[in-house]
């Protein structure tokens, strides 16, 4: 079905040709929603016509609206207000729109790999702690841009770079040689990112205070840090490692391990998923490859102690540092040689998104300018999609001092949350333990993963727990609560042998129309989170598409209505209103309970 804005704007490309001889694209005709003070459901931007009309912003405006409302049967009426010209549309278009959302199994969707190919990087963690709070917002932010991609029409690879190699592991590692006894994750009853993050923790302690007694025997601040012994010995391990000694690579293969396991328990619990994983251990011997390669092609520069560097400051940067005079190698070096590897595994690919903190921006402006010195076009496309720091009301997390919020405590304790209320409201009756438990998970996920997503991704915010799980407001369970009510509303309908159709000739009420016309929104705020990737886009929108729908069910009796046109429409608006909204917060990763 043609969309009203397409069947507008071809009209007022067909209206110019007619009346002022002139031929301008459909897609230049500037088009947007009638203001609510004024009468009218869309508004043609006139000003930009005026130069081809030679009359007035009003005068062009009246002339084009007399020739629309002639020539096309979904305009019934206009007016003028300086330069804006608002069209009223017919309550026939609005009736098809509905009856053709009601046999689109998917619709809003486009079809799947219909857009090109795009990869989207989210996660990506460091292997020596679990996942937190900040890791939250990175995963369900770059999960949701994935999922929108692809009802957007894109093929999608998710994947993500695990930071398995550096100074952050073997700070874990040596702690545990140090201080561990051989424990293990099955002795210590705890899961493997739990330990290993335990052992960082406890290197930071030693750490400290070293630097403390080196201070006190006259060292200065500065010095101490760098000299600490256990310092000096975890970047001995790092060279150890980078020449392959056994004994310390079973070690990182061991720890690893036990955190990867951890990693794949919680990954399973938010209901997320990659289809490849990259590990920094082997490409960032790929990316040390690529920047010797760039040396014989002269894009870098050997300096005389055998550091490799890139001179951008051409380029409105600086010069950045790629290889270090030992030859080892600096996260740029990795992420080259990542984003290379995925460009060759992937000849389609036309980008790569990279969810990562907005601490990192400058670093993927130079990335992207070097891979395409390297010669790589493709990285035009690519995009730093940045996201603020989540912070709580008591403050900043640090990982050193043990002070983050673990992602599966937080996890565990919104499922909780949500338990209590449904039991306190009494909601729960015939369910079994296990139904509830899963209950309380979709309303308690679906609350954190509703609350992290609803804020644009640049912005900086504040996790509120309690906030985010009440069932009023913007929030996760208000939206779950509004959609239950449909279904509900819909199993009593069946249960009367009313049935939802559509019929020529019904009148809609305004509280009818206003719903219809927000859900026909709904394609087009896809394509806008999925241009800007941003998913705030889709969960505001599901959240005025509910309110709206309170609004109208609140106004017009639905199973009480005598008239079987206007009930049988009503029941269809239901309907459809619960499957975008269904849809709707499954791109963000929202899981709908049928009750609740």
């Amino acid at each position: 079905m043609k969309t009203i804005e397409s069947i507008l704007q071809k009209g007022v490309t067909e209206a110019a040709k007619a009346l002022f001889d002139a031929d301008i694209d459909a897609p230049s005709v500037q088009l947007q929603k009638t203001r609510k003070e004024f009468e009218g459901d869309f508004t043609v931007v006139v000003f930009p016509l005026v130069r081809i009309a030679k009359k007035s912003p009003e005068e062009t405006g009246k002339t084009i609206g007399e020739y629309l409302q002639t020539h096309l049967p979904e305009v019934i009426g206009f007016n003028t207000v300086k330069g804006f010209l608002n069209l009223s549309i017919a309550a026939s278009y609005w009736i098809d729109f509905i009856r053709y959302a009601a046999s689109e199994a998917d619709f809003g969707f486009s079809p799947r790999q219909s857009a090109g190919q795009m990869m989207v990087e989210y996660s990506s963690p460091n292997t020596n702690k679990p996942l937190h709070l900040g890791h939250l917002r990175n995963i369900f932010l770059g999960h949701s841009v994935a999922n929108i991609l692809e009802a957007a029409g894109h093929d999608v690879l998710r994947v993500q770079i695990i930071n398995d190699r550096g100074i952050h592991i073997c700070k874990s590692m040596l702690a545990w040689q140090r201080f561990g006894n051989g424990e293990t994750p099955e002795s210590a009853g705890l899961k493997g990112d739990k330990l290993v993050g335990k052992y960082y923790v406890a290197f930071d302690k030693a750490y400290k205070e070293e630097i403390k007694a080196l201070v006190a025997g006259g060292k200065s601040e500065e010095a101490a840090a760098k000299e600490a012994p256990i310092l000096l010995e975890a970047q001995e391990m790092l060279r150890k490692w980078e020449q392959r000694d056994p004994e310390v690579v079973d070690l990182w293969k061991n720890m690893n391990g036990w955190v990867y396991e951890g990693f794949d328990y919680t990954y399973h619990e938010m209901g997320v998923w990659f289809d490849k994983l990259y590990y920094e251990s082997d490409t960032y011997l790929i990316g040390k490859e690529e920047v010797l390669r760039g040396v014989e092609k002269g894009v870098f520069e050997q300096r005389e102690d055998g550091s490799v560097w890139v001179d951008l400051t051409n380029d409105g940067l600086d010069q950045k540092l790629l290889l270090r005079k030992d030859g080892t190698a600096v996260y740029m070096t990795q992420d080259i040689g990542t984003a290379i590897l995925r460009f060759r595994e992937h000849p389609e690919l036309l980008g790569q998104i990279y969810t990562v903190g907005n601490e990192q921006e400058y670093h993927f402006k130079v990335l992207f300018m070097i891979l395409e010195k390297l010669g790589f076009e493709k990285a035009k496309n690519n995009f730093h999609l940045s996201y603020g720091m989540v912070e709580l009301p008591e403050g900043k997390m640090k990982s050193r001092e043990g002070t983050v919020v673990d992602a599966d405590d937080i996890m565990a304790e919104m499922a909780a949350t949500a338990g209590s209320i449904a039991e306190e409201q009494g909601k729960l009756d015939g369910l079994s333990d296990a139904e509830k438990e899963a209950l309380h998970k979709k309303i308690g996920y679906g609350a954190l993963k509703y609350y992290l997503l609803k804020v644009q991704p640049k912005k900086t915010m504040m996790f509120n727990p309690k906030e985010s799980i009440d069932f009023f407001g913007n929030t996760g369970p208000f939206i779950q609560f509004n959609y239950v009510r449909t279904r509900a509303l819909l199993r009593n309908a069946a249960e009367k042998g009313f049935s939802a159709e559509v019929h020529d000739g019904v009148e809609l009420s305004p509280e009818e129309r206003e719903l219809v016309k927000l859900l026909h929104d709904f394609p087009a705020v896809i394509q806008e989170a999925a241009a800007s990737y941003d998913p705030s886009h889709i969960a505001n929108y599901a959240y005025d598409l509910v309110k709206m729908y309170s609004s109208f069910y609140q106004a017009v009796p639905v199973l009480k209505e005598e008239d079987e046109s206007k009930r049988s429409l009503r029941l269809t608006i239901t309907e459809q209103t619960g499957n975008v909204v269904k849809r709707a917060m499954n791109l963000l990763g929202v899981e709908m309970p049928e009750r609740m």
